[in-house]
């Protein structure tokens, strides 16, 4: 039986849309990744054309297995959520819809759950056992929850309840960038009991930091006072398309 070498994965944002293939045996691209920015009306429709022309711009891809990422909690190719999309989004068949829209077989799977597929097969979380937190700051906060190597899908820790607040309104990165804290303010004001909770609700081994504030992980995550080692990604902004290709491969039949 032959093994898969390439997959393609597809990144849906508010902001934008950005595909590429990805080497399945080393989680880089194969080609420079094409991005196209997400329509103001952001229907299934709309964004299911640019998925396709994405697909269509790398014909040697063609018969990949193909990997979609959502902004919001999927279950079993079917949309629930849809924070910064529009909300014609909620009980799509968002598999069926890529499906035509590429002409192709596709999984589809949220962003943040993509994210740590990635980080724990390349990235940060490689070779780490027991349980592994992955949180993207950002908007929002996104999380991930990975278990001996196994992704638990669709967690939602960014919208616990912390003293009569949504989480991710206190402690997610376009807060801090909002209300103008500093990062020393950030982490021991916002993000240091986001983790505290959050640790004592999990008790994770590792909690891996994405999102596009990691680049700066230095100037926060070491002002961070808990107890479980915390890291910042090591994909980046790749990480949501090399995720997606990886966990469209893991359905294939090889």
């Amino acid at each position: 039986m032959s093994q898969l070498t390439t997959g393609l994965g597809i990144d849906i944002g508010g902001s934008g849309i950005k595909g590429a293939p990805v080497d399945l045996s080393t989680g880089e691209f194969l080609k420079e990744r094409k991005k196209v920015l997400t329509p103001e009306h952001s229907t299934p429709a709309a964004v299911a054309r640019i998925v396709g022309e994405i697909a269509a711009h790398f014909p040697e891809a063609a018969g990949a297995p193909v990997g979609v990422t959502f902004p919001g909690v999927v279950q079993q190719g079917v949309v629930r959520t849809a924070a910064n999309l529009d909300k014609a989004w909620i009980g799509t068949d968002a598999r069926e819809l890529f499906t035509r829209a590429t002409g192709q077989p596709v999984r589809v799977l949220n962003d943040a759950d993509a994210a740590a597929v990635a980080e724990t097969r390349y990235g940060a979380a490689a070779g780490v056992t027991g349980v592994v937190l992955l949180t993207t700051l950002g908007t929002g906060i996104g999380s991930a929850l990975v278990v001996n190597g196994r992704l638990v899908p669709n967690t939602e820790f960014g919208h616990l309840e912390i003293d009569g607040h949504d989480a991710e309104t206190r402690a997610s990165s376009a807060v801090k960038d909002a209300e103008g804290l500093s990062y020393h303010e950030w982490a021991t004001q916002r993000l240091q009991r986001y983790y505290r909770v959050v640790e004592d609700l999990l008790w994770p081994d590792l909690i891996v930091v994405g999102g596009g504030v990691s680049r700066k992980a230095d100037r926060f995550l070491p002002l961070l006072d808990i107890r479980t080692p915390v890291v910042a990604a090591e994909l980046r902004n790749t990480a949501g398309i090399v995720g997606a290709a990886l966990a469209a491969a893991a359905t294939e039949t090889v």
